[in-house]
């Protein structure tokens, strides 16, 4: 039974296509093939990526076998429709859903790593790591299959954003571009930030280390975070400080770049923009 989530947000882009089809007809062959001419959601979207990732090692077909098996998995196409949710939600210049699905490259690059995620938790590990490869180099966003990552995800602009092995991330988490949550470099195993639901990361931070990340915590751009963050604070500087707490529980919903409620005396700003302590 197709999944109520999916068939709900499908008949959403159908809409959307049809009525952009009528507005540009120059784009009628793209809304066809990636929405109009397909059964439903995990069809399209695996026609989509598969097309966005074929080259001549792998084929458009065989990535597309992958894709929709990966797609008809019931949790796989529930985190896939709370992603775009989340992008039309959080992104000002996402108001129609066609626009993360046709368009945008952090979605794109998320559900792609869905996939690779999908083979190498099923023992595919040489052709999960492969595709990262090819996603790393089509969409600029490096994301090891083995990471965990939960539904609800926006990657705002994308490029940059690398994701180590052992990283696990929450549900309803923004990170925007140039994003780190990567080891130390000098560590083996469980080496890699455990970032909790809720997280906004701002543009350009490094979260390094497995260190954990509480719940509704909000990162400030250009941080550098060596050190665990408690539930609901804000940090911000290089290296990283407690400089207030969020407005929000959830600072990844509202995505408000500000320091809200932090005590700033101590605190410098350079002029490249980044946030550091006046007595450094």
């Amino acid at each position: 039974m197709e999944n109520a989530q999916a068939k709900a947000l499908w008949a959403e882009i159908c809409a959307e296509a049809q009525a952009i089809q009528a507005r540009e007809p120059m784009l009628t062959e793209l809304l066809h093939h990636a929405i109009l001419d397909c059964r439903d959601l995990a069809d399209g979207l695996a026609r989509l990526i598969a097309a966005r990732l074929a080259n001549a090692v792998l084929g458009r077909e065989p990535l597309y076998q992958m894709c929709i098996s990966a797609y008809r998995e019931d949790d796989i196409i529930e985190a896939v429709c709370a992603d775009f949710r989340a992008v039309c939600a959080r992104d000002p210049a996402s108001a129609q859903l066609t626009i993360p699905f046709l368009y945008l490259k952090g979605a794109h690059a998320l559900e792609a790593w869905r996939v690779a995620h999908f083979l190498y938790t099923r023992g595919r590990v040489d052709v999960a790591r492969y595709l990262q490869s090819v996603i790393s180099d089509v969409f600029a966003v490096d994301i090891h299959p083995a990471a965990r990552i939960g539904k609800g995800i926006m990657f705002d602009h994308a490029t940059g954003i690398v994701i180590g092995e052992t990283a696990v991330v929450g549900d309803n988490v923004s990170i925007l571009q140039d994003v780190t949550p990567g080891g130390t470099g000098k560590e083996n195993g469980d080496r890699h930030p455990k970032v909790g639901s809720g997280v906004m990361i701002g543009a350009g931070a490094k979260v390094l280390g497995n260190i954990q990340i509480g719940e509704g915590a909000k990162i400030g751009a250009g941080s550098v975070v060596l050190h665990a963050v408690m539930p609901h604070t804000t940090v911000a500087g290089i290296p990283a400080r407690v400089v207030g707490k969020p407005r929000e529980a959830e600072p990844a919903l509202a995505m408000d770049q500000e320091l809200d409620n932090a005590n700033l005396q101590d605190w410098c700003t350079l002029g490249c923009g980044i946030i550091c302590k006046k007595d450094v």
